[in-house]
């Protein structure tokens, strides 16, 4: 979309949906509309409707995705094998699950790659997990209408070294108040053949709707 729409005076009369919504790429939060990023992988997204205890989880935060773009780099220099409670991969070892790390995980790390969107933070949402979207200039999906205060701990890219102290001093009631909030708002991240009530179709259309009307 950035590219398409590169022409000025054709950018003015456009409401762009985009996944890549970098103010630094010329995204216009009052105007432009941004798209959570899906990973289909040959189907819809399946949805943990019951998550793991806290009790019950073995780490602090995970991430697992390839080494890629200024901000992952960052990430792993300062994190890989660094603490056990901060567990990061390029490569999860054989026989080890994705989703269930991300499940048996209090907070899911949601590094920018490439570009400043992730399919991660749907990810993490859906499997019951507290984002942790680390990025500079991205505007979070859905951001003017649902607090993204109250169901992740956004991290701006140059306090990476400081992850582990930030997340630590999260107070337990504040933990689960998130985590319970992040099941709240599954429902908003969801695909649905045909679509339904409130779910991530809805939320786009409405998204735009209040664009159009300011």
């Amino acid at each position: 979309a950035p590219y398409a729409t590169v022409k000025q005076e054709v950018i003015k009369s456009l409401i762009r949906v985009m996944c890549s919504a970098n103010i630094s790429e010329g995204f216009n939060p009052r105007k432009d509309s941004p798209l959570p990023e899906f990973n289909f992988m040959f189907r819809l997204p399946t949805v943990v409707r019951v998550p793991t205890p806290p009790s019950c989880k073995s780490m602090l935060a995970f991430f697992a995705g390839g080494n890629h773009g200024s901000v992952r780099k960052f990430l792993f220099e300062q994190w890989d094998g660094k603490d056990p409670q901060i567990q990061i991969f390029q490569r999860l070892p054989i026989g080890e699950n994705y989703k269930e790390h991300m499940m048996n995980a209090k907070y899911c790390l949601c590094p920018s790659g490439y570009e400043v969107a992730s399919p991660r933070l749907t990810e993490s949402i859906l499997a019951g997990c507290v984002p942790v979207p680390i990025s500079d200039g991205y505007v979070l999906p859905f951001s003017d209408v649902l607090d993204w205060s109250q169901f992740s701990v956004p991290i701006p890219v140059q306090k990476i070294p400081k992850l582990k102290e930030i997340l630590i001093n999260i107070p337990e009631h504040s933990y689960l108040k998130l985590q319970a909030n992040v099941m709240k708002v599954q429902k908003h991240f969801v695909i649905n053949d045909p679509p339904k009530r409130f779910d991530v179709v809805h939320m786009l259309f409405h998204s735009i709707w209040l664009r159009r009307l300011n």
